[in-house]
């Protein structure tokens, strides 16, 4: 058991203020990065979907040259097809007149597959358009909240370092092995490692302490921990002594 004087107890009270206000100024720092990140997060959403929408369109537009050449080496074949029908026999012109028809009609499925990409590619240009510039608008909207968001939490933040600095301070002048010890219970709790006992009660976890223990509590001799929740514990009426 590692003893314990009503000023070191003191020093402790002080150390669990400071170390509560910067668990909750942390707790709401956090809540307000995790505001801004969610932020990010809808830009990225829409920029994924505009990145989808450019992808698409890419494909779209490769289809229509892809299509536009096959049509060019179509035409090219009906042409030469056309030619040889003045120089072959009369066998050979009935093949010739049905390859020129089979590229005739392949002709006209290019066609309809060209102006059916060459519409969707202008609606997906047109889109994408509207999207940049909405995205641009998002840009603007979400940079000023974000902005905003830290102005109002700036006085936080430096409410936290003076916390930060003030529970720095008072750790230096307590006994190392106490330190430990309520560094050690902090970190396990979320921050509260000192509690005071009311009415044989302990205010961290409300269970009863038992008669003997209680008085141990205040004599204030030894640095005594709560047997449910074992938190560091003390008496109000101690320190008013």
């Amino acid at each position: 058991m590692i003893d314990i004087t009503k000023t070191e107890v003191n020093v402790l009270v002080e150390l669990q203020k400071a170390e509560t206000e910067t668990v909750l100024i942390e707790s709401y720092l956090n809540g307000v990065e995790k505001e801004k990140s969610l932020l990010e997060e809808k830009l990225g959403d829409f920029q994924t979907a505009l990145d989808k929408l450019k992808s698409d369109f890419g494909l779209t537009n490769k289809a229509c040259i892809d299509a536009d050449l096959e049509m060019k080496l179509n035409d090219a074949r009906i042409e030469k097809s056309s030619d040889n029908l003045k120089k072959v026999n009369s066998k050979d012109y009935a093949a010739l007149l049905r390859e020129i028809d089979n590229n005739k009609k392949r002709r006209d499925t290019l066609e309809s597959l060209y102006l059916k990409n060459l519409e969707e590619k202008e609606t997906q240009e047109k889109v994408i358009m509207e999207q940049e510039q909405l995205y641009l608008q998002l840009t603007q909207q979400i940079r000023s909240q974000q902005e905003d968001i830290d102005r109002k939490s700036q006085a936080d933040r430096e409410r936290l370092e003076e916390h930060r600095l003030q529970r720095r301070q008072i750790a230096e002048t307590l006994n190392p092995h106490i330190l430990s010890r309520f560094n050690e219970i902090s970190q396990a709790s979320g921050g509260l490692a000192v509690v005071e006992v009311r009415d044989e009660v302990c205010r961290g976890c409300f269970m009863n302490i038992p008669p003997q223990l209680y008085i141990e509590i205040r004599r204030c001799t030894s640095l005594i921990q709560c047997p449910h929740c074992n938190k560091i514990l003390y008496h109000i009426e101690v320190l008013s002594q």
